[in-house]
């Protein structure tokens, strides 16, 4: 299964959001295996968007990602990098498709309530920014199967 970086941004945190923007992942099968509240520091956003730097938008991605907590999350799945990319929808929520996270919920591009890692690449970058390997539960996507053991539901 492939795992790939999800953050749902300050925007998407303070307009409470975040139960809707995760659902839609789950909706599709994917599993949250790790997921925290955090602040972005600067040192932190400063790598995440590396490949941005000397860009006249870079300042304002810096801005925004530290205005205010993030929800960081792994999502893991069958081609979990594309198909997430693709419920998030394109940058820019007007060019969005239809039911995609950006085109229902965003209003802006820069402020876009969501990113995600665009590669695999990216994905192993971003993940080894904000997670450890310990805070990572592999072993999710086998509870269901433990519980109804344990229940001798099988």
């Amino acid at each position: 299964m492939e795992k790939t970086f999800v953050a749902i941004k300050p925007d998407g945190v303070k307009r409470g959001l975040i139960g809707k923007i995760i659902q839609r992942f789950e909706d599709k099968s994917y599993k949250i295996v790790a997921l925290k509240m955090m602040n972005v520091t600067p040192e932190i956003a400063a790598k995440h968007y590396e490949e941005h730097y000397g860009k006249p938008f870079y300042d304002k991605l810096i801005k925004f990602i530290t205005m205010g907590p993030i929800i960081a999350m792994v999502v893991e799945g069958k081609n979990a990098i594309k198909g997430v990319r693709h419920l998030v929808g394109k940058t820019n929520p007007d060019e969005a498709d239809d039911g995609s996270i950006r085109a229902n919920f965003s209003s802006y591009s820069t402020t876009n309530l969501v990113h995600a890692s665009d590669s695999p690449e990216s994905a192993e970058r971003e993940l080894n920014l904000y997670f450890s390997n310990k805070e990572i539960c592999d072993n999710y996507k086998n509870m269901f199967e433990i519980v109804l053991n344990e229940l001798g539901e099988e």
